[in-house]
């Protein structure tokens, strides 16, 4: 009896992983059979909601199906992101996300969502460069005649930011630790405000796009100081490298990545991967995302998984070591 027990309970899970993997491959198969919605944890008008617009009627040609961009804004990113962590797992619901995702986990306690367990990494898209800028009403011309003012005037001087927990934040507040100066953070609902009150003077700098810096350097109306990465932007080859700056540990580029929700089909997951990798290769998108300042860079999905859980912890230490907390 027992020994017909065994043999049943062996048929019944030998069904039930045949019906699964029967139920996935129909999915796949069927994929995607209505609207997917793309959803952007940030304002309109951004870099990651203009690579998002880019990149999502390309790849709706390449589906069949229609996307739509659907702003979330809110809680640095948080808003957006837990909305796609509770979408049902079907691939009709895409997070475009920047490297905030990994970030936010440091300051905001407890978060709504778990960044490594509720969602599946698709693809990191690409990457853009980030410039330290100041008005020039300042009166400083680089990196070392900040840091000497910063010094003569602890705590007098601001400086801007998208929101909290944002690249742009962490990234100054790493430059301040690093530098051993104390600025005080101006945060503000959004890239618009804070980059029209540092061109108008209200706030004397900030980290920003460097896509976003060059227009107003142009014009005389920014200083870029100094911008990331370990080799000079071929946007902005006559700025220094902040290691040039003297400025050393300061690896603040911005990436950017799709994710969708955890337990979606891995068949699925690898149909967008496909998908997006062919449409980074059309140079049309690829033009658009450069005038951007964003840099084309696709990888598997496993590389964007290790990405996000170093980063996890790189910024935790960052932000521990900086004693930075969410004003």
């Amino acid at each position: 009896m027992r020994r017909y027990l065994h043999l049943a309970r062996a048929l019944l899970v030998a069904f039930m992983a045949t019906m699964t993997a029967t139920t996935a491959v129909a999915q796949v198969q069927t994929y995607p059979t209505k609207l997917i919605r793309v959803v952007v944890p940030f304002t309109p008008g951004t870099g990651i909601d203009i690579l998002a617009r880019a990149l999502s009627e390309p790849l709706a040609k390449r589906l069949g199906q229609p996307l739509v961009v659907d702003n979330k804004p809110g809680a640095s990113g948080n808003i957006g992101s837990d909305l796609v962590a509770k979408a049902a797992p079907d691939g009709h619901t895409i997070l475009v996300t920047v490297n905030t995702f990994t970030m936010t986990p440091a300051l905001y306690r407890p978060l709504p969502f778990d960044p490594v367990g509720d969602f599946a990494p698709i693809a990191k898209v690409a990457v853009g460069n980030l410039a330290l800028v100041a008005n020039p009403a300042l009166g400083v011309n680089n990196v070392a005649e900040l840091v000497a003012l910063a010094k003569r005037k602890p705590g007098e001087m601001n400086y801007a930011s998208p929101g909290n927990g944002t690249p742009q934040h962490l990234a100054m507040e790493l430059f301040k630790h690093n530098a051993g100066v104390d600025i005080v953070h101006v945060p503000y609902k959004g890239s618009a405000g804070a980059v029209t009150d540092v061109v108008g003077g209200q706030v004397p700098m900030m980290i920003m796009p460097v896509h976003t810096a060059l227009p107003f350097a142009a014009s005389s109306k920014l200083k870029v100081l100094a911008v990331s990465g370990e080799q000079r932007s071929a946007q902005a080859p006559n700025f220094p490298t902040f290691k040039e700056a003297g400025v050393e540990n300061f690896d603040v580029d911005l990436w950017y990545a799709l994710l969708v929700p955890a337990r979606t089909p891995l068949a699925i997951i690898n149909r967008l991967h496909q998908e997006i990798t062919a449409v980074l290769a059309q140079s049309d998108v690829r033009d658009v995302l450069i005038k951007q300042g964003l840099m084309p860079s696709v990888g598997a999905p496993d590389e964007l998984a290790a990405l996000i859980k170093a980063d996890l912890v790189r910024w935790q230490k960052v932000v521990t070591d900086a004693k930075i907390t969410a004003d």
